[in-house]
């Protein structure tokens, strides 16, 4: 990144203009912002990123070129993003979500039913490493559950959320947990185990507001559940051995395999799973009276590529029994390519580095470094619009201070996870924020309230640091005295 001579007002301006101007878009469209006009509002703030640039001769070429190079970063996300709205569609017609649907109703408990969800995404996510992943399969079913039993979609998401990123910060097969302790210099384990004290109290205390959140929120009968199974029965065929599929998934990421390949080998499994179990199923969809070769075909393939409604009997599954293939996903791509338009013009104007030597200049005391990491984190995940820039650009520029101040590289790495990687699902425009919305139905905004976990983190990390509980030092005799 080339130095420029950006005052920090400069460098502020677009980043106050487009939240500003996103603020509006949504007040106006609520709901459908992300149908297009906030990624618009994207493009905008990039134009006023560029004008500040034209402004100190920043060339053309090299906004284009960091704007390239942020578009490439994303690639892996927007394969993955194309094959989750696969995965959707061909588990839903081969009957896999309506078989966790109906199988989860008969052993959830609807007052269980939230710190149930928190628990088993946070186990999934430390088994797999992947937030990620676990909102494209367990999250998936979760949300199809608990809205048969009648929780609100933001607070069901909100749980998944908050599990999945509790296990992505702290399995040692998550990317950002390796990241992390690479760019503050520690090793991994280290970086794990000093997590332990900033991530448990925040964990608990996310586990208790859901065990409240279930037992004082009022959900449809017995009865209702009844029904609701009975309609899922009469339209699917549900067996156990449909669980067989998602299993295979989960293993193929334990076992570090690419997501991209295991999210197409359970697509594919999906697809003959509904051809082996569904054949009643897809001959309604078709509309024919025998199945031939080109009718199954056109039937599967448009289950993973557009939107399917599989009709019931019961008004309730209408809306739960809905995929929208690849082409659903086309909106969350369309918002992650333009907001690397505007973090890449931003990047290459020099605003990006501006604000945080501005944040680091801040740090005069120890409590104020760990503030003006957070704050970094946080503002990259705004500008942006990537978790990893998030955890990379701070800390390459905090680790010398906090050596300076005689802090060990973990009291940094550990800032990185507690604000830089669960933030980034709370930014509408991040490229995690737009993930988690078109992956489980539920605007970012919407479930914002509901992901605990992520927005309590930051301020724990920041409580610890206030009070100088466990603050680990390079001088042990220093941390000694300090902590008595």
């Amino acid at each position: 990144m080339e130095k420029t001579n950006l005052k920090l007002w400069e460098a502020l301006l677009p980043v106050i203009l487009l939240i500003s101007m996103l603020a509006f878009n949504v007040y106006v469209y609520g709901g459908d912002a992300l149908s297009g006009s906030n990624q618009f509002i994207l493009l905008l703030g990039g134009a006023f990123a560029a004008i500040v640039g034209f402004f100190h001769k920043i060339p053309f070429k090299q906004m284009m070129n960091a704007v390239a190079e942020n578009l490439k970063s994303t690639s892996g996300a927007i394969f993955i993003l194309l094959m989750v709205g696969s995965l959707a569609g061909s588990w839903l017609i081969s009957g896999i979500i309506p078989a966790m649907i109906y199988f989860g109703l008969k052993i959830l408990n609807p007052a269980i039913f939230l710190p149930a969800t928190l628990i088993i995404s946070s186990f999934i996510s430390i088994a797999t490493g992947s937030s990620w992943t676990t909102s494209a399969t367990i999250g998936i079913a979760f949300m199809g559950i608990g809205g048969a039993l009648g929780f609100p979609p933001a607070m069901i998401a909100g749980a998944v959320i908050s599990g999945a990123y509790f296990g992505d910060k702290m399995s040692p097969m998550s990317d950002t947990t390796n990241l992390a302790p690479a760019m503050a210099g520690t090793d991994l384990f280290t970086h794990i185990r000093y997590m332990v004290f900033t991530t448990t109290p925040t964990y608990i205390i996310t586990l208790i507001v859901f065990i409240i959140m279930g037992l004082n929120i009022d959900v449809i009968g017995t009865a209702n559940i009844s029904n609701i199974s009975t309609s899922i029965e009469q339209t699917f065929y549900i067996s156990g051995w449909l669980f067989i599929v998602p299993t295979l998934v989960i293993l193929l990421i334990v076992l570090k395999t690419e997501p991209l390949i295991a999210l197409l080998v359970g697509t594919i499994l999906g697809l003959l799973f509904a051809f082996l179990f569904q054949s009643n199923l897809i001959l309604q969809i078709s509309g024919l009276e025998t199945l031939t070769f080109q009718s199954v075909y056109k039937v599967l393939m448009d289950s993973i590529t557009i939107t399917t409604q599989i009709n019931t009997t019961n008004p309730i599954l209408q809306d739960l029994f809905i995929a929208k293939g690849m082409a659903g996903m086309l909106p969350t791509i369309w918002l992650i390519i333009c907001a690397m338009v505007f973090g890449g013009v931003m990047e290459a104007v020099g605003a990006l580095n501006v604000i945080s030597n501005a944040l680091l200049k801040m740090a005069s005391s120890v409590f104020g470094l760990f503030a003006s990491t957070v704050a970094s984190c946080i503002t990259l995940n705004f500008t942006a619009s990537d978790q990893y820039l998030a955890i990379v650009v701070p800390g390459r520029m905090f680790a010398k201070a906090y050596k300076e101040k005689g802090l060990a590289p973990e009291n940094l790495s550990r800032t990185l996870e507690d604000s830089g990687t669960v933030t980034s699902p709370l930014v509408p425009w991040n490229t995690c924020g737009a993930y988690q919305s078109g992956v489980l139905g539920v605007d970012t905004l919407a479930y914002l309230p509901y992901a605990v976990f992520n927005y309590l983190s930051p301020i724990t990390t920041l409580t610890v640091a206030a009070v100088r509980f466990k603050i680990k030092w390079l001088n042990d005799e220093k941390a000694s005295r300090i902590e008595a």
